[in-house]
């Protein structure tokens, strides 16, 4: 499971801080989440290959989450796509997309397939036999979700040596990597975990932002492999999260301490900051194992 960054920064954009973006590949799927301006010069710059880009997940629609996907949507049209894209993000998303290229003439010569979200409470949205994706609903000033991405589990493993030694027909291998007992060529019947190993637990990613302290997340979240929250203050601003519903970065350690997540990784920085290991500290003060997101940076799990 790899995480690009494509941005990871608050409100305006500059020249070193863009907005938010990012490219998850989890089973050999590229989902890109959030699109604020300059994504797709991003996704030229870090070499993510534009085509392998097939679901687009938008967590609100605030300017520095989407201004970027027209853009985007108009250079596959130049790109000479034909493979079908499917957005998903908030009602109204569908009117502002197909509004701005009316204007401009840009009609895309591919499918193009909005799926709007309108629900207050977890929704799976996306699944195929590899992975599924599900809403986290969140609380911030317009209707926004996160998304939890969830990796099926693997076939088991067949230990080829055991099951050669217990005179198993190679013709069943197949049958025990689903799950099944056989019988061998004697006619024993042989339980499954005797010829298997354990597949890697499945991984998953949660994926949060915007959003004030929302501990109503936990139960959704909970052992996450990986948690992305929004840490947009320092608690020496901590009076502006109401106003803004934003969080802080110990509040972001906090939501991962109680949802018991693998790694917590901090974003969404506000640019009156400029030493951002000061959000690493504050969130370790109640959560030890924390990333900081930055522009560029690629995270491995």
């Amino acid at each position: 499971m790899n995480l690009t960054i494509l941005g990871c920064h608050s409100a305006t954009p500059t020249a070193s801080a863009h907005p938010t973006a990012q490219v998850l590949e989890i089973k050999g799927r590229l989902f890109l989440i959030d699109c604020g301006e300059g994504t797709q010069m991003q996704l030229r710059k870090y070499r993510v290959k534009y085509s392998r880009i097939r679901h687009i997940f938008i967590s609100h629609l605030h300017g520095d989450h989407f201004y970027g996907l027209v853009g985007l949507i108009s250079t596959f049209l130049l790109l000479g796509r034909e493979a079908e894209l499917h957005i998903y993000g908030p009602k109204g998303i569908k009117q502002a997309i197909l509004l701005l290229l009316k204007l401009g003439k840009a009609y895309t010569n591919y499918p193009l397939y909005f799926h709007e979200l309108e629900e207050t409470t977890p929704q799976l949205i996306f699944e195929d036999d590899k992975v599924s994706v599900e809403t986290i609903p969140l609380d911030h000033r317009v209707y926004t979700n996160g998304f939890l991405f969830k990796e099926k589990p693997d076939d088991r493993k067949l230990d080829i040596e055991k099951a050669r030694k217990l005179n198993i027909d190679l013709s069943y291998f197949n049958k025990i990597k689903q799950g099944f007992d056989v019988e061998n060529r004697d006619g024993k019947l042989i339980p499954n975990k005797e010829i298997t190993f354990d597949p890697p637990p499945p991984k998953s990613y949660a994926y949060c932002s915007d959003t004030a302290y929302y501990p109503e997340i936990v139960p959704q979240i909970e052992g996450a492999t990986v948690l992305y929250h929004e840490s947009t203050f320092l608690e020496e601003h901590h009076h502006l999260c109401e106003k803004t519903k934003h969080s802080t970065a110990k509040e972001a350690g906090v939501i991962a301490r109680k949802a018991n997540v693998g790694t917590l990784i901090l974003g969404h920085y506000s640019g009156r900051y400029g030493n951002l290991e000061l959000f690493r500290r504050e969130a370790q003060e109640v959560f030890d194992n924390v990333e900081l997101a930055e522009d560029g940076k690629v995270f491995t799990f």
